[in-house]
């Protein structure tokens, strides 16, 4: 569970909590992993409910919309969920972006549907209901709002509409989610819980990169265990030395160096993230506070490689050889400032 392992030492760091306790989405922290194996080893746990759970919340009136009108967190507790906390959260921001994405959704459904329509009209579509339902189910299956629509097949024709009052009850949770927690108000308040989960999307970016973008993880080429538990760890070191040359060389890179300042912009642990003064003045100007270029992480590592490692020999002895490193240009003897790097000395 290396996910949650990188948080559980997030949260020891963050907010002084000496008791061990795991972050993951509801897919690896589920409630037969709590009940067979972090309950009984005395572990504390935060994660997320899905979708169906937050809607049977609703429906027995654990909480109550309107709850919302005015605040964006509240905290709950629900029987089925004995000892654990819930706390509820509502993003306008992230129900704005579901909402435009089911109708974008609908509205591909209902082209689709439609041309289907037209082309058993006008004899070019299948024949027979059970022809016509399969059409229509592969339809279905590629957009995943069958539940949406009112579809009726017949033996040369079917038709089909929305159905308002299931739309308007998939809508009317947009933008809530539901932090479940073990952990005690007094180790974490709601609003930390909330923080502490959302860290996990650092994890997802580091698994990210892991896998596809700079170290490729996978598929793994190995097929004896120790081979690919020394695969797994090489790439886990990368990444750990990856983040801490990250936290070296913010003056250079576009990523913020004042997180104390872009938590003050942020209105509400709920809301996204805001980016301090300082990291969009640079982002702004493409400049450092030290008048430098601002780079990319992996811009940076381009312009490192081209120090290179030289062999040298004299023309007094061709046997005689020795390493010399190239002069580094202004922004390499940053970097190697900032990483407490000496080239010639490696």
């Amino acid at each position: 569970m290396p996910a949650a392992v990188h948080c559980r030492r997030s949260i020891k760091g963050r907010f002084g909590l000496s008791r061990v306790v795991l972050v993951g989405d509801p897919g690896m922290i589920t409630s037969a992993r709590i009940r067979g194996e972090l309950k009984p080893a005395g572990l504390d746990w935060i994660t997320a409910l899905r979708a169906p759970q937050i809607r049977a919340l609703l429906d027995t009136g654990a909480f109550q919309l309107s709850l919302f009108d005015e605040r964006d967190l509240a905290e709950i507790t629900a029987p089925e969920f004995p000892g654990e906390r819930l706390v509820v959260c509502k993003n306008p921001l992230l129900a704005a972006e579901r909402a435009r994405k089911r109708e974008d959704l609908l509205q591909a459904t209902e082209a689709a549907l439609a041309k289907l329509a037209d082309q058993i009209t006008r004899g070019t579509g299948p024949k027979g209901q059970d022809k016509i339902a399969r059409a229509v189910g592969r339809i279905e299956n590629r957009y995943k709002l069958a539940k949406l629509f009112d579809i009726s097949t017949a033996e040369d024709r079917f038709s089909f509409a929305r159905n308002a009052a299931r739309i308007a009850a998939e809508a009317r949770l947009d933008g809530f989610y539901v932090i479940r927690t073990s952990v005690e108000d007094k180790a974490l308040a709601a609003e930390r819980v909330v923080g502490a989960y959302k860290d996990l999307a650092h994890v997802e970016r580091a698994f990210r990169s892991l896998k596809t973008v700079d170290l490729h993880l996978r598929p793994i080429h190995h097929w004896l265990a120790p081979r690919v538990r020394a695969h797994v760890f090489l790439c886990m070191l990368a990444c750990h030395v990856e983040w801490h040359m990250r936290e070296r060389l913010k003056p250079m890179l576009f990523d913020d160096e004042d997180p104390t300042a872009a938590a003050r912009a942020r209105t509400s642990i709920v809301a996204p993230a805001q980016p301090s003064p300082a990291a969009l003045r640079k982002r702004a100007s493409k400049v450092t506070a030290s008048g430098g270029p601002v780079h990319s992480f992996h811009s940076l590592l381009r312009d490192l490689a081209t120090c290179t490692l030289n062999e040298m020999t004299t023309t007094l002895n061709d046997a005689y050889s020795f390493a010399l490193v190239a002069t580094p240009t202004p922004i390499q003897a940053q970097a190697f400032s900032l990483l407490a790097i000496n080239p010639a000395k490696l």
